[in-house]
């Protein structure tokens, strides 16, 4: 997990497009409506349906929270998101966060939410989760970002991302 100290852990729910998208490198923040706590080091990502289950996980790098004009004005480029569905999110709101995505861990396969953390369903946007459990599955992804030929992950199939020819 590189040097990264352990705080405290949130389960984030994330579609799977956006959630692959923070896996490859491509989305290098993360934007939510409202903050998580400061002292928050790590998320793990749950890709929501069709996948279901926990995909990886990231230290937090840093959040911002400001207005959506000034979040996109900060992080347009490293979004992963275009405008049109960045302004359809955020909608009316007058402020909003962006999390910064620092060390990626990427899972052998889906971890289910039973399985590994005891959880029955997966958060509306976000949880907290047991430390010492988090941990235990951090330590089994890998920490790389995923190469451009990712089809060896069951879950990237599942989202019918497999489109490199073996």
């Amino acid at each position: 997990m590189g040097s990264n100290q352990i705080g405290r852990v949130v389960l984030m729910s994330i579609q799977p497009s956006y959630a692959e998208a923070i896996l490859q490198g491509s989305k290098l923040v993360e934007f939510r409506k409202r903050p998580i706590a400061g002292d928050v080091s790590h998320v793990l990502v749950y890709a929501t349906k069709p996948i279901g289950g926990i995909i990886g996980a990231f230290a937090i790098a840093g959040q911002k929270t400001a207005s959506p004009q000034k979040l996109w004005e900060a992080f347009h480029e490293i979004a992963g998101i275009d405008l049109d569905s960045f302004e359809a999110y955020y909608g009316t709101l007058d402020e909003g966060t962006g999390i910064e995505v620092g060390e990626v861990l990427v899972a052998p396969h889906a971890f289910s939410l039973l399985e590994t953390l005891g959880l029955t369903r997966a958060p509306q946007s976000f949880q907290f989760v047991d430390s010492e459990k988090a941990r235990i599955l951090m330590n089994s992804m890998c920490s790389t970002v995923l190469p451009r030929r990712h089809h060896s992950y069951p879950w990237v199939r599942q989202l019918g991302l497999d489109t490199h020819a073996d």
